[in-house]
């Protein structure tokens, strides 16, 4: 798994890219962690259009930054996924509490007009 982490205004963006599982949650988890945290920001976006595989401790990873989203005042955002992980995405139920977008410029639009 590859993680790419990038700040835009009050949001921290994450991609990821291969493969998300029990192996690679921990350490995505610790750097996503730290750097919402050292960068003070408020909102995450998933961006997993990359992402070609993801287990249940991913699901986990994205609902513990869900949690700590909103004990601060923030939001969690996905960004479309392949087929393969959105259907695990939709299986877990996610879908019903976090919005989801084509694009990341999608929820940066949307966030400036709201």
């Amino acid at each position: 798994m590859r993680l790419i982490l990038d700040t835009i205004d009050e949001n921290l963006i994450v991609k990821f890219k291969g493969e998300l599982d029990h192996h690679t949650t921990e350490e995505a988890r610790n750097k996503i962690d730290m750097w919402y945290f050292e960068k003070r920001k408020k909102n995450i976006i998933f961006d997993l259009r990359e992402l070609n595989f993801m287990d249940s401790s991913g699901i986990g990873l994205i609902m513990g930054r869900y949690k700590t989203c909103k004990e601060n005042g923030g939001e969690v955002f996905i960004v479309s996924s392949n087929s393969n992980v959105e259907r695990i995405l939709r299986m877990s139920g996610i879908y019903k509490i976090i919005r989801v977008y084509p694009t990341v410029d999608s929820i940066l639009e949307n966030s400036l007009e709201g």
